[in-house]
């Protein structure tokens, strides 16, 4: 189970370079990059194959493209698809976002995030690959970079599009290799950074520093600990409830804290009461090969697996969606430190073991893929234009430029580039120029049979003309 590695000395037997065997530069750099570029066309491919098609499977990339506008024109990323004046900031805290603005500033375009957000997952990718390759062998490095590329957190973050986790992935990943190598300043001083890509990573900043004091024996860890908690702490109870319209953190209230605290035994059980927690745990531990559960670096992704089980949300239990994203860096990190610990322990089964620890790895995520949105690939319609795309296209075409738009989650990241956009329905917004159902693609059950008699419902005294029907889309302008 799980080991310390103690305080570092010079015969350690995990330590860098003990080894005779270790490969060349060359030979360690060489596969890992194609790996990673491998990965990074993958994702950037399926994300614009998404986008040609019209697919939107959320709001999320709507938000996130206004959040980028306003940080590229130096504003406060006030977001108005979730309300008039709403700071995104007191949704949840990702102050590393402003990193968007400059690159939306030169490509602007919603398609933009989803290519930075490939980008950064292929550099957790490369990341890990080559770390892999340096620890254990250059073939190695190539095997547990593919298997990782296309596990169950990664592509399900790709395949959710933009989220801010992808700014975590590479930041983590180099955390936790810099801790594999013992360099525990590194470790601290890239991990301290993800209290400002949302703000649960606090709590994974925390347990992290937990488990660098655990192997370092040295004050940093503890610094880092009560670094995650602090900012847990400052942004949970201060800076978001500031920043909220509600003023209030909206997210705590999905978990029972005092009745979790009063009764752990409950919470114990609510780790594993539905089949969907039971699974994602499952195949968690199955993507390291079984033998990162001898890595204390497993422990990382307790806080994650805490407060999505503990939570009365069912879409945070399963394994889809970008939820599982940060634990991917955290599971390869623990196969490798696993399988480094399994060659030199005492046990023989264990160190036979750890020659088959890469291939488990790698056969568990291809059994995974089926299971995942990568299973597109194999599907002829995915290369191929939908039917609606065209309909999509006429209907977008008749929404002018620098106009207000209330519209669902259908057409919305295709409005947010040249116009204000509002999520139709919500309560509080003006009225707009335009509103814009997809009767099909927009989360209706049922969609309002008149797009124009339904924006007088919501904003009496306006008046709107149907001027598009056609395709499940209906388009009303406001008639002055």
């Amino acid at each position: 189970m799980l080991e310390s590695s103690g305080a570092p000395s010079e015969a350690h037997p995990l330590q860098d370079g003990d080894g005779a065997s270790q490969p060349s530069w060359r030979r360690v750099a060489r596969g890992p990059w194609v790996v990673a570029a491998a990965a990074g066309a993958l994702y950037i491919g399926f994300s614009w194959s998404q986008w040609r098609r019209f697919e939107s499977l959320s709001w999320d990339l709507g938000i996130f493209t206004q959040l980028a506008q306003r940080y590229a024109g130096l504003e406060a990323p006030i977001v108005t698809i979730k309300g008039e004046g709403f700071n995104l900031l007191g949704d949840h805290f990702h102050p590393l976002l402003v990193l968007l603005g400059p690159v939306y500033a030169v490509f602007p375009s919603a398609l933009t995030l989803l290519v930075v957000q490939g980008l950064l997952l292929a550099a957790s990718v490369l990341v890990i690959a080559r770390e892999a390759a340096r620890r254990l062998e250059p073939a190695a490095g190539v095997a547990i970079g593919g298997a990782y590329a296309v596990s169950f957190g990664v592509v399900g973050a790709m395949a959710a599009q933009f989220h801010e986790i992808a700014f975590a992935m590479p930041l983590l990943a180099v955390a936790l290799v810099a801790l594999l190598r013992r360099r525990w300043l590194a470790c601290a001083l890239w991990a301290a950074p993800l209290v400002l890509v949302k703000e649960d990573l606090g709590l994974t900043v925390a347990m992290l520093g937990a488990v660098l004091a655990w192997r370092s024996r040295r004050p940093v860890g503890v610094l880092l600990l009560g670094w995650g908690l602090g900012w847990f702490i400052l942004t949970t109870y201060v800076l978001i409830p500031a920043l909220s319209t509600r003023d209030q953190w909206d997210y705590g209230s999905r978990v029972d804290v005092g009745a979790f605290a009063s009764q752990p035994w409950l919470a114990a059980l609510a780790l594993v009461d539905d089949r969907d927690k039971v699974a994602t745990l499952a195949m968690l531990v199955a993507v390291t090969g079984l033998i990162g559960l001898r890595s204390p670096i497993l422990l990382v992704a307790a806080p994650t697996i805490a407060w999505r089980f503990l939570a009365d949300y069912e879409g945070y239990w399963a394994h889809t969606w970008h939820y599982s994203a940060v634990l991917m860096p955290i599971a390869f990190a623990a196969l490798i430190d696993g399988i480094r610990r399994a060659r030199v322990s005492p046990r023989r089964w264990l160190r036979r073991y750890s020659v088959m620890a890469v291939p488990v790895a790698v056969t568990v995520a291809v059994m995974l893929t089926p299971r995942l949105a990568l299973n597109q690939l194999s599907h002829a319609a995915f290369y191929q234009s939908p039917p609606r795309a065209a309909e999509a296209r006429a209907v977008l075409g008749k929404v002018p430029e620098d106009v207000v738009v209330a519209t669902d989650v259908g057409l919305m990241s295709y409005l947010v580039d040249d116009r204000q956009v509002y999520f139709v329905g919500a309560a509080g917004n003006p009225a707009p120029d335009y509103v814009l159902i997809d009767a099909q693609g927009g989360g209706w059950t049922p969609a309002p049979p008149d797009a124009a008699a339904y924006a007088e419902q919501l904003h009496p005294g306006v008046n709107y003309w149907l001027v598009h029907d056609q395709g499940g889309f209906q388009l009303a302008e406001r008639h002055h």
